[in-house]
């Protein structure tokens, strides 16, 4: 299935992206999320970590794509709109420059499709060093004077939230999981990852920044991202590209944290050696490796994982890292990856059909690629986890996504228990209170 590229602007494909990127100086104790201005949710992008990163608002050129060629298609645009940009750069750092911002539908044949969003300005951080970067299509790009102290209104609240099952009850979910199970226990396969969807009303219109803050605040070590309406706080890097490393972050194994550190600490013991986490491990950090291998020298793959804290779970983790000796952009490699063993299972298509059998729903976006790229190539792409979608067509209505890795050990009324603790950050986002002033 292959379709052609759809531009939602009534700028044509070809017009010349006018770009300058300068160095900015915020006032002391900014943070990139307070620069946000209010728009609607598919205006606002972010990819943020511990207070790095890149927020973005508006759009001056975008694209949509589906089918089996969709990395495909956005990677022509991107390389044919970025080629022809008109750039001023006067800061030259990975996310400098023209940049684009991209969400991919994990299925080929999805609705959600996949987007590329060229927002119209861009604020940047790395360490001490700011920028702003303004884009446009005419001869006479935005300007954003660098002396001013940007800083967004205040977020909006949701107000009153509900939440209602998805497409299947907790209980049916637990039924598929323990079909699964039982094909796998049969020999159909090794690993599936079954997904649950939850849906969300609000009695206010949903604020990004209202999400993205609060994810922040609680997930530092995650990347905060929003993306066409698709927001979360991800902590899985599924590849970077970085003058000539990649490196991508394998998460497969998790357990559910209990608040007592030292509680915490014998449960992150017991997961180091899990055979059952230790086993969905492998198989997601093989995938990762062979998929990289063609286009890397120099691979580091660590024998054991170590386990990677956050403030609700715990999960083993590798960190994977190669020497990049071709010219496949970020992109490419994100496009190489997906599914990863990680959000599908093993063997892929196997796993694949029965995900697709067992969920009874469409995943979107969610368990796809999401994060930027630019002029060059080089970029970061994560993995749409811990997330939500806003209804494109009401605001007041989001679907929250969380999966879990299915082995033949895998007890169904656990995994239940592990999806609603991978549903807590964006459930409290959505109820966290309004701070005090």
């Amino acid at each position: 299935m292959t379709s052609m590229p759809t531009s939602d602007q009534d700028t044509a494909p070809h017009a010349p992206l006018v770009t300058r990127t300068v160095a900015l100086s915020p006032a002391d104790g900014t943070a990139l999320l307070d620069l946000l201005p209010a728009t609607r949710a598919r205006d606002t992008t972010s990819w943020v970590r511990r207070g790095d990163g890149l927020v973005g608002w508006g759009r001056a050129l975008s694209v949509s794509a589906g089918g089996t060629d969709r990395f495909e298609v956005l990677e022509e645009w991107w390389r044919s709109v970025s080629g022809s940009a008109v750039v001023r750069d006067e800061v030259d750092l990975p996310g400098t420059g023209p940049v684009a911002f991209g969400s991919i539908a994990y299925a080929a044949d999805s609705p959600a499709g996949a987007t590329l969003v060229v927002p119209s300005v861009v604020v940047g951080r790395r360490g001490d060093r700011w920028w702003v970067t303004t884009t446009s299509t005419d001869a006479l790009p935005v300007v954003v004077d660098p002396s001013v102290a940007l800083a967004g209104p205040v977020p909006e609240a949701p107000g009153e939230v509900t939440f209602a099952d998805g497409q299947l009850s907790p209980t049916e979910w637990a039924g598929a999981v323990a079909e699964a199970v039982r094909r796998i226990q049969a020999g159909d396969l090794d690993k599936v990852v079954l997904a649950r969807d939850l849906d969300v009303r609000t009695a206010q219109p949903v604020d990004v920044r209202w999400l993205l803050s609060r994810l922040a605040e609680r997930y530092e070590s995650t990347w905060v991202f929003a993306v066409d309406g698709l927001v979360g706080a991800t902590p899985e890097m599924l590849v970077r590209r970085e003058k000539g490393l990649v490196t991508s972050r394998v998460l497969a194994g998790t357990i559910r944290r209990t608040g007592d550190d030292e509680h915490d600490l014998a449960l992150a013991a017991s997961l180091a050696r899990s055979s059952k986490d230790l086993e969905e491990h492998e198989y997601a950090v093989r995938s990762v490796a062979d998929a990289l291998a063609p286009h890397c020298s120099s691979m580091n793959v660590p024998e054991a994982p170590f386990v990677l804290h956050l403030s609700n779970v715990m999960h083993l983790a590798t960190d994977v890292a190669g020497v990049l000796t071709d010219a496949t952009s970020s992109l490419a490699l994100a496009a190489s990856l997906h599914p990863s063993a990680a959000v599908c299972g093993t063997p892929t298509a196997a796993a694949d059909a029965l995900l697709q059998e067992l969920e009874q729903m469409d995943r979107g976006r969610y368990a796809g690629p999401v994060g930027w790229m630019d002029a060059s190539g080089d970029g970061e792409w994560g993995i749409a986890l811990r997330c939500g979608a806003v209804d494109p067509q009401d605001d007041h209505a989001m679907s929250l996504y969380a999966g879990c890795g299915i082995v033949a050990g895998s007890v169904p009324e656990a995994e239940v228990a592990e999806s609603d603790a991978k549903l807590i950050p964006m459930r409290d986002a959505l109820t966290a209170p309004t701070p005090r002033a």
